[in-house]
């Protein structure tokens, strides 16, 4: 389904689709009913009630799904957001997409914090 042609949905809609059978949630500013994908979430159902009817963007990249997952909801896709992406959804998106350098810098630190100690160590 191509964007141009895809439903537009306010929030408040979108609020409104929060039950087992009826179960919408917002993703990077796109509409998806999961309803269908309930029962086979390998989370479990709780999981995904938890985020019915709610922006799902930070939920969904938190867990880190799989490219599966990834086809699974845009199979799913049933129109988009009023408004597009927020500012919000796109700083946790962004985020996300950069990565950081935090994890390699701190490995670095504590392997030069260690070797230092050991070093210290064995010449005193």
């Amino acid at each position: 389904m191509a964007t141009e042609t895809l439903k537009t949905y306010t929030y408040e809609e979108v609020s409104k689709h929060k039950s087992h059978d009826d179960l919408w949630v917002v993703y990077n500013g796109q509409v998806y009913n999961i309803s269908p994908y309930i029962d086979e979430h390998p989370g479990g159902e709780e999981v995904v009630l938890d985020v019915a009817g709610t922006d799902a963007t930070e939920a969904f990249n938190d867990i880190g799904h799989s490219d599966d997952a990834h086809e699974i909801l845009a199979g799913l896709l049933v129109g988009k957001i009023e408004g597009g992406v927020t500012k919000e959804v796109k700083s946790i998106i962004n985020t996300e997409q950069e990565g950081g350098f935090g994890f390699p810098v701190i490995a670095v630190a504590v392997f030069l914090i260690a070797f230092a100690a050991y070093y210290f160590l064995q010449n005193n």
